[in-house]
C-alpha cells in the first residue's frame, strides 16, 4: 500500500509543481498589473505625491492638517460657512477619534475628511504593512462618518515626508498621495502679517494651501486671506481640484496636468 501510495505522489509531483508555478504567476500578473496600472500616472519612473494641479480656470484648494488641538475648529467652520466655502482636512486618526462631535459637525457643514495617517507617525521609517495598517486604521475610522463607496480616497503623510515606499504601498490601497504647493507656514507661528502676504504674493491657479487647525490665530488670519482670495479665486474641494483620469504626474515637480479631455470637455 506505501508503495502504491508513493509512486501515486511521485507521478503527481510534476503536476503539482506545475499547478505552483502557474499560481505564483497568476499572482505575479495581478500585482504587476496593478502596479503598472498606477505607475503609467508618472512621467518617469520616481515616485512623488501630487503637489500642484495644472489648471487656468482659478480653481484652488484650502487644505487643513489636523492631528492635535481642537480649540478652534468650530470658530473655523463658523468662518467656512460665513465665507461659503469647501474645505478639505486631513486628519489623523487620533484625532478623529478622540473628537466625534466634530467630526460630525464637519461633514454636516459640507466639507470633506482625508487621512493623515493614525497616529502621525514619520513614515520614512515605517514597514510596508506598518505603512498599511497606519493608513486602514484611519480609513475605517473614516468610513463610519462618510460614504465608504466613495472613488476618491486622499491621503497626505504626516511631515510630508515619503519615500518610494510610502507612495507604492498608499497607491496599492487605492489612495492617491497629496501633497500642497503653498504652505503658510502656520505651524512656524512667524506671525499674521507674514502669512497673508507670503500666501497673497504666491497664490496661482491649481494651487493647494496648507494651514493647520490648531496654529496660532488660524481664524484670525484665514478671516482675512479668504476674502482677498475670493476677489480671483475659486475654492473647491482638493477632490474637485484634481484631475481622476487622463493625467500625468511630473516625477521631478509634482504637478499633475491632463494629458487629455474626458467626454465632456474636461
Amino acid at each position: 500500500m506505501s508503495n502504491y501510495l508513493n509512486k501515486t505522489f511521485q507521478l503527481f509531483k510534476p503536476k503539482l509543481a506545475y499547478f505552483f508555478i502557474i499560481v505564483f504567476i497568476l499572482l505575479s500578473a495581478n500585482t504587476f498589473a496593478g502596479e503598472a496600472a498606477y505607475l503609467k500616472d508618472y512621467s518617469s519612473s520616481r515616485l512623488v505625491p501630487i503637489y500642484q494641479v495644472q489648471r487656468d480656470d482659478q480653481k484652488i484648494t484650502l487644505t487643513v492638517d489636523g492631528a492635535w488641538g481642537s480649540n478652534q475648529t468650530e470658530a473655523l467652520l463658523e468662518l467656512f460657512k460665513r465665507e461659503e466655502i469647501p474645505v478639505s482636512f486631513f486628519f489623523a486618526g487620533i484625532w478623529l477619534k478622540n473628537n466625534p462631535e466634530l467630526v460630525n459637525k464637519i461633514i454636516a457643514s459640507g466639507h470633506q475628511i482625508y487621512n493623515h495617517s493614525y497616529s502621525h507617525p514619520h513614515f520614512n521609517t515605517l514597514t510596508k504593512s506598518e505603512i498599511k495598517a497606519e493608513l486602514l486604521r484611519t480609513e475605517s475610522i473614516i468610513n463610519n462618518y462618510q460614504d465608504s463607496q466613495s472613488e476618491i480616497k486622499l491621503f497626505r503623510p504626516p511631515y510630508g515626508e515619503y519615500n518610494s515606499l510610502v507612495i507604492e504601498t498608499a497607491r496599492e490601497l487605492g489612495y492617491q498621495v497629496v501633497q500642497w504647493s503653498l504652505d503658510s507656514h502656520d505651524w512656524m507661528n512667524p506671525g499674521k502679517e507674514y502669512i497673508i502676504e507670503r500666501v497673497n504674493k504666491n497664490i496661482s491657479s491649481g494651487d493647494i494651501l496648507l494651514f493647520h487647525n490648531d496654529s496660532n490665530n488660524i481664524v484670525e488670519i484665514l478671516a482675512e486671506i479668504i476674502p482677498m482670495l475670493k476677489e480671483e479665486f475659486q475654492f473647491v474641494k482638493i477632490e474637485d481640484l484634481i484631475y481622476n483620469n487622463n493625467y500625468q504626474i511630473s516625477s521631478q515637480t509634482g504637478l499633475q496636468y491632463k494629458i487629455k479631455d474626458d467626454a465632456n470637455g474636461n
